[in-house]
């Protein structure tokens, strides 16, 4: 029996020690005399029970190379289930060859024990060749929280970390010239054969009419779905639900690190100061990019090489966040409380679909951010049967009408700022200095305005919006001639360049011919503070090419089998079928494409699977590794819910924010895949990102705009390939299922 130091009184009043519940630990070994398995076949272990394989020879667990010799299997019984049958048996790597089951009666664990002795391990193969090995079965009795502290310890030393040793970042910018022939798996040649239904809330819809709706519209008066970031403390801006953050408590600060450590919601520190004032602030971890302030004008040029491999590319993006972590814990944020970004632009040059995916961004780290749309505003107002005469300069009505709408909409957004929004996208053609004067004197004293000016001098690609334009917009719906409606769009455009004003004043940022993403220039004036900064830092990474971005986990584990999360185990059965079966689809797929990249984390699972596609650079990102479970790692939810029943009981009151003991939480996650982002933003080409659940749930949320309070639950099974489709008609989604 374990004991603790800490005593407690029985009712006689007799002090007792602390009883700490304990597990049985059994680990079976297999010896070869000869020091190598018989042909190409590997030792596993078959058990009647769901713990070890559940009879069924397909999901046998394999066992590990301990020695030259010697093969390991080990694992944990539960309390209520302590009599296992199990025998072994011999697997190909060719999952279409044969097994060998061992000839003997199954072996039986009864308390520990092992019934009837040990006894070799006899297997008769298809040359009745017979095969013997020595067996080795070892049952102990540990307390949960030893095996909690010492599991990861043993997997380091028994599953060596593929992590360890490699920079964050890693290229290998020499792809094979085909792919890896493994088996004769093979798949239908219509890819559309393995298409499964995406979530009902995934399906592309025209950008605006996803903006906010006028207040008269919306009288619910709840606060935002989403978690908020900002000035570093995490709370929902939800005025009608409490939320419970552990305070700092000075008998628990640790003089070495004067860190506190919180249970679920973060590492509270009280090591900054500003202004003389000492308080609590969650430790994010990592940073953001930060711009100095600048009283003229910069302007940055960019210049993307085509080359997929570049090789400063990932390594900048990564080098800007931590640089900017630095400043932030050294001056802390100065943005303004609320933040107002103005479109302004001629219609057909992309602002729409800029403001939306600043939107998807900002909300994604975590900034309670809000998109509105005067356009959407005029249509409920005024109806969306305008023609070109309504946006003529020389039409007074149609100013009037249109200013209202605009005026509408600003107050709006104020109104939710006062409410706890944080950044407002206002987003309209805002294309004449007299607009842009009445939203500043609109703003005084209420929040901070930033210009965004997109510009774009790309004919083709003014040419292909305005059409989608007319096939897409509300303002054309019931309009039956194309053609008509074409023509009123070009003289609604003519009537606004005849009156537009290029931005010169205030805090702005310019894109000029920043959407194909073949170079531009972005100018940025008098723009201070971390939010800003980190604004700026997105756009000039961001453009509206098309391009396909696949999303999937690796193959099946050996620890998705036994139910153990984190850890770097290698791939099941079912994952290394999966791992051919994902080459020859990204083969198929993207046969066609010039240029693609492969993006894996670092543990050996994701980089087994990516494995036999060729063709494309591989890339390894420590930021895709899976979440840190800390000293869980290795353990089942199960085990933890019997063991560590305060940390699960956390965990599911509120996994978004609930830190793993020394690990990670999904915002913690979030916050490390931002460089991540920005390089998905920047590629031009295909990508496949091959990583792990809680990862690709970060990334999934991302580029469907979902509520970070979704993502600990979000849908992304095993074997499956989401295809998010980026362009300037949005992000458009398609699933894939090629196993069961």
């Amino acid at each position: 029996m374990a004991t603790v130091t800490d005593e407690e009184q029985d009712g006689t009043g007799i002090q007792t020690p602390l009883r700490i519940p304990e597990l049985l630990y059994v680990s079976v070994k297999m010896e070869n005399p000869i020091g190598a398995v018989a042909g190409n076949l590997f030792p596993h272990v078959l058990c009647s029970s769901a713990l070890v394989g559940d009879c069924d020879s397909s999901r046998a667990l394999s066992m590990e190379r301990e020695s030259a010799s010697m093969w390991e299997f080990s694992f944990v019984v539960p309390q209520n289930h302590e009599a296992l049958d199990f025998k072994f048996l011999l697997k190909p790597k060719d999952a279409n060859s044969p097994c060998f089951v061992e000839e003997d009666p199954s072996r039986v664990l009864i308390g520990g024990a092992l019934q009837d002795g040990a006894r070799l391990a006899s297997f008769k193969l298809d040359n009745d060749q017979a095969v013997e090995y020595k067996v080795f079965v070892q049952a102990s009795r540990v307390s949960s929280f030893d095996l909690a502290a010492s599991w990861r310890a043993y997997r380091e030393n028994f599953h060596p970390s593929a992590a360890r040793g490699i920079p964050d970042v890693s290229i290998d910018s020499e792809p094979r010239t085909e792919i890896d022939t493994v088996s004769s798996v093979g798949l239908e040649l219509d890819l559309e054969h393995y298409v499964v239904p995406a979530p009902s809330n995934s399906a592309f819809e025209y950008a605006a009419n996803l903006t906010e709706n006028p207040r008269s519209m919306n009288n619910s008066g709840s606060g935002s779905d989403y978690f908020s970031i900002g000035d570093d403390i995490v709370f929902i801006d939800q005025p009608e639900t409490e939320t419970e953050f552990n305070t700092l408590d000075p008998s628990r600060v640790y003089k070495s690190s004067k860190l506190v450590k919180s249970q679920s919601v973060g590492t509270m520190s009280a090591l900054r100061m500003e202004h003389g004032q000492k308080g609590p602030f969650v430790d994010r971890g990592v940073g953001v990019p930060r711009i100095v302030k600048c009283s003229s004008l910069i302007t940055f040029t960019a210049n993307p090489s085509l080359e997929p491999d570049t090789k400063n590319s990932f390594p900048a993006a990564a080098g800007a966040v931590a640089a900017g972590a630095i400043a932030d814990q050294m001056l802390g944020p100065k943005e303004d409380k609320h933040l107002a970004i103005v479109m302004v632009s001629l219609p057909a040059r992309g602002k729409t679909f800029t403001a939306a995916k600043l939107t998807r961004y900002l909300r994604w780290l975590g900034h309670n951010t809000k998109h509105f749309n005067v356009g959407k505003y005029r249509r409920l107002k005024h109806g969306a049967s305008q023609s070109a005469d309504f946006f003529r300069a020389d039409n007074p009505e149609g100013i009037e009408a249109r200013n209202e709408v605009a005026k509408l909409a600003f107050e709006d957004m104020i109104t939710w700022m006062k409410e706890g929004g944080q950044v407002g996208i206002f987003d309209a053609t805002n294309s004449s200095k007299q607009r842009r004067n009445m939203l500043m004197k609109l703003a005084e004293g209420r929040c901070k305005i930033i210009f965004l000016e997109t510009i774009c001098n790309d004919v083709d690609m003014i040419e292909r919006n305005i059409r989608y334009k007319i096939q897409q917009s509300p303002d054309y719906a019931e309009v039956p001639d194309f053609e008509a409606g074409l023509r009123d769009f070009k003289t609604r455009v003519t009537n606004y360049e005849k009156v537009y004003e290029t931005v010169e004043e205030g805090s702005y940022i310019k894109m000029i011919d920043m959407a194909s993403g073949r170079g531009g220039q972005i100018q940025v004036n008098n723009i201070s503070g971390y939010l800003p900064g980190r604004i700026v830092f997105f756009l000039m990474n961001t453009h509206l090419t098309p391009r396909p971005i696949l999303l999937t986990r690796h193959g099946e584990s050996q620890d998705n089998v036994r139910g153990r999360i984190g850890g770097d185990p290698a791939l099941s059965e079912a994952g290394e079928l999966y791992r051919q079966k994902l080459a020859k689809f990204v083969g198929k797929r993207l046969k066609s494409e010039r240029a693609a990249s492969i993006w894996t984390s670092t543990l050996q699972r994701t980089i087994l699977t990516a494995g036999p596609i060729g063709g494309f650079p591989k890339i390894q990102w420590r930021a895709l590794d899976e979440i840190d479970a800390g000293v869980c790692d290795g353990m089942t939810y199960e085990e933890i819910k019997k063991n560590m029943p305060e940390e699960y009981e956390s965990r599911k009151k509120d996994k978004l924010r609930y830190r793993y003991p020394r690990g990670e939480s999904y915002l913690d996650v979030i916050q490390r895949l931002e460089p991540v982002i920005i390089e998905l933003e920047r590629q031009r080409a295909p990508v496949v990102v091959v990583s792990h659940q809680a990862v690709l749930r970060a990334l999934y949320a991302y580029f469907t705009d979902r509520p970070l309070k979704e993502i600990p639950h979000m849908e992304v099974p095993l074997h499956t390939i989401i295809e998010i489709e980026l362009g300037v008609t949005g992000v458009q989604e398609k699933r894939y299922k090629l196993m069961d």
